[in-house]
């Protein structure tokens, strides 16, 4: 049994790496900057990071050990989940591709 369990956990984080990289590939077509790292070619853990504007910053880190999301702005935390929490958390950010939302620009100054 816990053979089989390691083997299901193992598929999926791969499975959440495939998807974190696939979310990178989209979120930097909307305009975001957006990356998602992995170690070797056994998809067994990423680094995914993705810039929301000022200063505004998530980083989601996925391995056999655990799974975390981190929201940052202005270089301090502003939330960290792990687990199902922070999984749960990513499907916010599919929402901006999903509903193709592109990143706010930086306010022209208005001239009088």
């Amino acid at each position: 049994m816990f053979v089989r369990l390691a083997e299901q956990h193992r598929q999926f984080v791969k499975d959440l790496v495939m998807n974190l990289q696939a979310l990178a590939i989209v979120l930097e077509g909307l305009g975001y900057l957006a990356s998602c790292y992995t170690c070797g070619g056994q998809m067994n853990s990423a680094s995914f990071m993705v810039s929301l504007g000022d200063n505004h910053l998530i980083r989601f880190l996925v391995s056999d050990y655990g799974i975390t999301w981190t929201e940052m702005r202005d270089d301090r935390e502003l939330m960290k989940l792990e687990g199902a929490e922070a999984i749960q958390q990513l499907q916010e950010l599919a929402n901006l591709a999903k509903f193709k939302v592109a990143p706010a620009s930086p306010a022209l100054p208005t001239q009088v």
